[in-house]
């Protein structure tokens, strides 16, 4: 397995992968180009043989100077459970240490449990919302009507001591 900054041209593969890994969820809007053109050097793709088997699209908060986002993940399903997720989280958790970051944010949504499961493996907690949703807390309407959302935060402070990841 290889790990590197996403290219621009990286785009055109993704793009048409997205909605395949979904399970035929319609997801691809919500990566536009410009993640590739403008976050490079916090994005990550994982090649195995040459080949994307998945990717992270991240950034540094340009309003919280002390937090990072976590906007898109995707591991091919071929390759899931073969740990491409937990090293490309481990790369980006290691960038944003370089730029003294202390918090790591995330949004999914409730119907995502396998999402929800997995970033709390990962070490993040589900932040308290105004509502439950089959035991999880979610903030309704976060992204638009009928929109909820949970979202993430992961304390950065244990990264890097062996205790969160």
């Amino acid at each position: 397995m290889q790990i590197r900054n996403v290219i621009s041209s990286d785009y055109d593969i993704i793009s048409p992968l997205i909605n395949e890994w979904w399970g035929g969820r319609q997801m691809s809007d919500m990566l536009p180009k410009l993640f590739f053109v403008h976050f490079k050097n916090t994005s990550f793709i994982a090649e195995h043989d040459g080949e994307i088997v998945g990717f992270l699209i991240g950034f540094l908060s340009q309003s919280e100077k002390d937090a990072a986002y976590i906007h898109f993940v995707g591991v091919n399903p071929d390759y899931r459970k073969m740990q491409f997720g937990k090293q490309l989280y481990h790369k980006f958790f290691i960038e944003v240490q370089k730029h003294d970051r202390s918090v790591v944010r995330a949004v999914t949504s409730p119907v995502n449990k396998g999402s929800i499961a997995y970033h709390k493996k990962m070490g993040f907690e589900v932040e308290k919302g105004d509502k439950d949703v089959d035991g999880v807390s979610v903030f309704t309407n976060y992204d638009g009507l009928n929109q909820d959302r949970v979202l993430f935060v992961k304390k950065m402070i244990d990264f890097g001591r062996g205790v969160s990841v």
